[in-house]
């Protein structure tokens, strides 16, 4: 059992913890929310030593293992991405590496003279390999990869090649492979898409580990974790349910105490009007003195900390003809790989098409060659008439002026409106007081997120075409943009692996590679994503439930 006793903590004159209390017991599977900047993160680098409590106690149990996935990872090269993943095996993972290192001494001419105690060495280091399940370590390496999105060719590959998002996955394999007796995971599904996402789900079903996690996936957060624990104005409260049981019980319990605290300062009024009306009033005196001593030995109740939310009154976008996007015939091929061949779709107005498929599919490639970011090898996009596209990618966050503030950046961009209507803007995507006098270049991909789908939004397109736009946002964020897209009345097409968004907005699915997820053409589905799941019994390309 790991706890956390009493513990206060301070950043500067930020207070993260006063007098706060949790414990994480053997096999719980605890959800860890609260705002941006209350601790979750500085809670994890206690639990791991990282950092310590200003009062207060953290206790570890000795001889646990914790494994620790976190946002910032180290560097990764010189090795394959199989033997990356396994380097976090604790005495297997060793051997595997030594293993290694002697078959390249013993095929090495220039280390002849080292053959016969490489031999000697290889034998046993084999034998004690084998004992531990190594070969089978191998196997389950693999099997994680897979899930996690790698192909082969990948999996034996440099690990030094892959991106920054790739090696986010190789770091999480090696933590998953270590079997550890606690987990620790600081926003996992960040960098994957949602079939990994999918099979993640169902891995951590099955370990027997304790495991603690932030996430700003609500739907992955409801199928893991059995407890949440909210950080929240210096305390941690726990409850025991999933995430949408938590929303609904934090909604009680702030209810009851707004009336709680209603009644205690309606009752104070009154004890004060009583003092203050007869404390001249020598008769009085005893009675008065009395109640004065009761008041100060009354515990006050607080009011309930409630999260400030900013609606936002967004536009309606002009409207558009009838026919959005005609593609015709659309061939694209990246070398040898064919990703469209003769790909025939029309998009209609008010139609929200999601578009769903496996790493490689082109997903990306399609809303490029829809948003004309890049050309088809042959073929034709054609927009309707009277269309005004709005295009979110991850490389639009380049448009923002870094020497800009977030105040600087709107007024520039908008310059007939007034400082009301951008600091509303501002407001409604969790940008207030002096957040919006933040340089842009220090912001975090979340809140340039968050900006550029301000900008995108004050005047809407009436078609959005988005590629992950709920990447980094958090779950404050993505409903109030739920929100904001259930009520637009253009057409969309997007890419998203989070599901609340799939369900709350699609009305048509574009399923590229097939059930199978091997086969060249796209399957077209008149119906929202619901519907696809309950009529092809998955939630992703080749992810069956």
């Amino acid at each position: 059992m790991i706890s956390l006793s009493r513990i206060g903590k301070q950043h500067g004159r930020q207070v993260l913890f006063v007098d706060a209390s949790f414990q994480l017991n053997p096999g719980e599977r605890v959800g860890l929310v609260g705002p941006n900047g209350a601790g979750k993160t500085t809670l994890f680098r206690m639990i791991v030593g990282e950092e310590s409590p200003d009062e207060g106690e953290v206790s570890v149990p000795k001889r646990t293992t914790i494994g620790y996935f976190r946002q910032d990872i180290g560097e990764m090269s010189g090795r394959s991405v199989l033997d990356e993943a396994i380097a976090g095996s604790g005495r297997v993972g060793d051997l595997h590496h030594e293993l290694e290192a002697l078959q390249h001494t013993m095929s090495d001419p220039d280390q002849a003279d080292k053959l016969d105690a490489a031999l000697e060495r290889f034998g046993e280091v084999q034998e004690e390999y084998e004992h531990l399940g190594g070969y089978a370590l191998e196997s389950q390496a693999r099997e994680v990869l897979h899930g996690l999105g790698f192909d082969d060719a990948r999996i034996d590959g440099d690990v030094g090649a892959l991106s920054g998002g790739w090696k986010m996955r190789v770091e999480m394999a090696r933590i998953l492979l270590s079997k550890p007796d606690v987990l620790l995971l600081d926003e996992p599904t960040n960098h994957l898409d949602i079939e990994s996402i999918v099979w993640l789900e169902r891995f951590l079903s099955g370990l027997s580990s304790s495991l603690l996690m932030t996430s700003h996936d609500k739907e992955f957060m409801n199928r893991v974790v059995s407890k949440i624990a909210e950080i929240d104005g210096g305390e941690i409260t726990v409850y025991s349910g999933d995430y949408d049981f938590y929303l609904r019980e934090r909604a009680i319990r702030e209810t009851n105490q707004e009336a709680a605290y209603a009644r205690q300062q309606a009752m104070l009024a009154k004890e004060q009007r009583f003092i203050e009306r007869f404390a001249a009033h020598a008769a009085k005196a005893a009675q008065v003195q009395s109640r004065v001593k009761a008041l100060e030995k009354i515990e006050k109740v607080e009011p309930p900390r409630r999260r400030k939310v900013v609606d936002f009154d967004f536009r309606t976008p002009p409207r558009s003809g009838d026919q959005v996007v005609v593609m015709e015939d659309l061939r694209k091929a990246y070398g040898s790989r064919v990703i469209y061949d003769g790909l025939n779709m029309t998009i209609r107005r008010g139609e929200r098409w999601c578009v769903m498929g496996k790493n490689g599919a082109g997903k990306s490639t399609l809303l490029k060659m829809v948003a004309g970011a890049l050309e088809p090898d042959s073929g034709a996009v054609t927009l309707g008439a009277s269309l005004k596209m709005g295009y979110f990618s991850q490389q639009a966050l380049d448009v923002l002026n870094a020497d800009c503030t977030i105040e600087e950046q709107l007024a520039n961009d908008f310059p007939a409106e007034s400082i009301g209507v951008l600091r509303s803007l501002a407001g409604a995507f969790q940008f207030s007081g002096d957040d919006t006098k933040k340089k842009i270049k220090v912001l975090s991909g979340g809140e340039k997120t968050r900006l550029v789908m301000a900008r995108m939004l004050l005047n809407p397109p009436n078609f959005l075409v988005l590629d992950e736009p709920t990447n980094h946002l958090d779950l404050a964020t993505k409903e109030m943009l739920v929100k904001s897209l259930r009520e637009f009345e253009g057409t969309m097409l997007f890419v998203s692996h989070d599901r609340s968004f799939l369900r709350e907005l699609s009305n048509r699915v574009l399923e590229l590679g097939g059930e199978s997820g091997t086969e060249a053409q796209p399957h077209l589905y008149t119906g929202s994503y619901v519907e696809y799941v309950q009529r092809t019994g998955h939630e992703a390309p080749g992810v069956h439930s």
